[in-house]
């Protein structure tokens, strides 16, 4: 027979996950960030692929691209589409904080570092599957409108799409750990669209090879590589481990934040 004093028991990892996945699923806001995420790909791909087309048809050989893949055209609206994600990962934290509705999870869920990674279990778990659809959405939107001008080769679309959600699955993350770090989704997003674009732009601007190594290392950057399978300046799998590294750094940082300054 369970006692009281076991039905107040904090629960299990188990149940701050599956509190954190009623609750993401419970905000409107989730919804609309789902929906914003499907249409802000399906513009960004129809986009992409009206650009190559006509570079193929204008009168400037000089902007020839030939035959491009659908994986590319769906691995490139990523710079777009990526926003709307990390708006999931950061409010599904700095929403708490808002409507100091964290002083609850805490109170269910003491432990910091396991309510951080619920957090991420359920951010990822909800990030990589939208990956995959939003990749599905480029692509079906893309192949039209390139018509003669796209090729859709199965394994090579298949590896972008997939590629493409676990970029999308990291950076939420990331967004999540700076969420937790920061609380406020203001200042969070400045920092993420810095750390993705503004700072390894501008190192990579005057052409110094060590300030371009530099910007190699950024998250942004490394995710751009391992989405393209690039060769240099590392293959493509140090790019991807370099943003889980990132990611996995900034869960560190959101749990010592979290530890240290009361909800």
């Amino acid at each position: 027979m369970t006692t009281p004093h076991h039905a107040h028991r904090p629960a299990g990892f188990g149940g701050a996950v599956a509190a954190e996945w009623t609750k993401l699923w419970s905000v409107r806001g989730t919804w609309w960030t789902l929906l914003a995420a499907v249409l802000v790909t399906a513009a960004t791909a129809g986009q992409l692929a009206i650009y190559a087309a006509n570079a193929n048809t204008n009168d400037d050989p000089a902007d020839d691209a030939g035959i491009v893949t659908v994986g590319s055209i769906v691995t490139a609206s990523v710079e777009l589409a990526q926003y709307a994600v990390l708006a999931l990962g950061l409010l599904a934290i700095t929403s708490e904080f808002t409507s100091r509705t964290i002083r609850t999870t805490l109170q269910c869920t003491p432990s910091r570092g396991r309510v951080l990674l619920a957090k991420a279990v359920v951010t990822a778990g909800v990030t990589f599957p939208l990956g995959l659809l939003l990749g599905g959405v480029g692509a079906l939107v893309a192949r039209p409108v390139l018509g003669e001008w796209g090729t859709v080769p199965a394994a090579g679309t298949v590896r972008d799409v997939v590629a493409f959600a676990a970029y999308l699955a990291l950076v939420g993350v990331l967004a999540l750990g700076l969420g937790a770090a920061l609380r406020s989704a203001v200042l969070t997003l400045v920092v993420l669209v810095a750390a993705l674009m503004i700072v390894p732009l501008s190192l990579q601007e005057p052409g110094i090879t060590a300030l371009t190594r530099i910007a190699d290392a950024f998250p942004g950057v490394a995710g751009a590589h391992f989405l393209a399978g690039d060769g240099e300046p590392y293959p493509s799998v140090v790019g991807l481990l370099l943003l889980a590294g990132w990611a996995v750094a900034a869960l560190a940082l959101g749990r010592a934040a979290l530890r240290r300054r009361d909800a």
